[in-house]
């Protein structure tokens, strides 16, 4: 067996982040202040939000350009911070 590295990825990058939290009316807005903080001015037209299928959970799917790990590793523990948030893909 070998062991593989990861797949590199080259940055700045368009990079798609799945938020799944419970339904509410202020998820969509907490979320949203959250990506604008770390990657500001990043196109809001292109946010996909489903609801599941008892209308629970929210799901949204942001893209954005993503300019390093660090960037990501800080907006993911933001989200995970905000108590709204179940699960970052």
């Amino acid at each position: 067996m070998t062991d593989q590295d990861p797949p590199k990825i080259e940055f700045p990058c368009d990079y798609p982040i799945k938020v799944l939290g419970r339904s509410s009316e202020e998820f969509r807005d907490i979320i949203l202040e959250v990506f604008e903080r770390h990657a500001p001015g990043f196109d809001q037209q292109t946010i996909l939000a489903k609801d599941s299928a008892k209308g629970t959970f929210t799901s949204l799917t942001i893209t954005i350009t993503a300019t390093g790990t660090e960037q990501l590793e800080a907006l993911h523990q933001d989200l995970l911070a905000t108590g709204h948030v179940q699960m970052v893909i």
